[in-house]
């Protein structure tokens, strides 16, 4: 397999040519490492959203938009389709890396983690990154520097010079987009959680609503949420049968049905307070090759008319 990190790097490369064209910007720190601001003092948009996706699935899943209706009015809508899904969403989909250094916080996700592979889904899936550049998005309200630079260097075991950090906040049309890509990995994630071996899933095509863009982080953090939780659709080909396959969508927990505003505020915003199976889709089709297809959840439109403000 292709380098993940190399896909990448191919795909940044790509940002920065047209950097001006998808209004983004790109600032040189020390060591010659790259920031590119998708979405932080930016207001982001619909294609750098879908290209910053793209960067964290390692280029190995194709983006794009549709327009489909919540509720009866027009929503802007992304789909995120992998033939690679362990690789894609997992190893480098994922956001696994919390950032923390000299008092910036950050979640990271992209290929970069497959470089460090200390999480335990790199195991199971028996793979790690070797290449000398690292590509980690970071969900933050500000800019990364050159501490930060550091850190992800030391861990990834690359030099500064090969760091390239693309950057976005949740409250931004970029945050709003890459966080509606999500349902693919959400589903895969869940069924890795439960068992499933992720090399058994073949193919995963995942839809949500592109949420408003909130005036704050976790304002953002509850629109995405449920733009995923009641919005989220999926559709897997996997090959072996399981008999949890109808735990896969959020309608599992007790705690579905409220919009996530009012279950963050119940528990302080403690998110570790939260069941993980809160976190998944609202619809999911798994067809099992040369057995039966399950299909289990529902989208819940009047929640999301409620969220969205329609």
């Amino acid at each position: 397999m292709e380098s993940l990190n190399r896909m990448a790097t191919e795909l940044v490369d790509e940002a920065i040519d047209f950097a001006d064209e998808l209004a983004i910007e790109v600032h040189s720190l020390s060591g010659d490492a790259a920031v590119l601001d998708f979405g932080v003092d930016m207001p982001g948009g619909i294609e750098p959203g879908l290209l910053l996706a793209e960067i964290q699935t390692g280029g190995l899943a194709t983006l794009g938009t549709q327009l489909r209706t919540v509720a009866g009015t027009p929503r802007t809508h992304v789909e995120c389709s992998t033939d690679q899904p362990a690789l894609a969403l997992l190893c480098a989909g994922k956001a696994g890396w919390e950032v923390s250094a000299g008092g910036f916080e950050a979640l990271g996700s992209g290929p970069a983690r497959a470089l460090v592979a200390e999480e335990a889904i790199f195991e199971r899936i028996n793979y790690r990154d070797d290449f000398d550049f690292a590509v980690l998005a970071l969900e933050t309200d500000r800019l990364p520097d050159e501490q930060v630079v550091r850190q992800v260097a030391e861990r990834a075991g690359v030099p500064e010079s090969g760091v390239f950090l693309p950057s976005y906040a949740t409250a931004s049309v970029t945050g709003s987009v890459v966080a509606a890509s999500r349902a693919a990995e959400l589903a895969t994630f869940r069924l890795s959680e439960l068992g499933y071996d992720p090399l058994n899933v073949l193919s995963v095509t995942g839809s949500a609503p592109v949420p408003p863009v909130a005036g704050d982080e976790p304002g953002a953090l509850a629109l995405t949420n449920d733009a995923l939780a009641y919005g989220g659709r999926v559709h897997l080909t996997v090959d072996q049968p399981f008999d949890r396959f109808d735990e896969l969508v959020s309608t599992a927990p007790a705690e579905y049905g409220v919009p996530f505003a009012d279950i963050f505020d119940q528990v302080d915003r403690q998110y570790d307070a939260l069941s993980p199976a809160l976190f998944g889709p609202a619809q999911v089709t798994v067809d099992v090759v040369g057995g039966d297809t399950h299909v289990v959840g529902d989208t819940d439109e009047e929640l999301l008319a409620t969220s969205f403000g329609l």
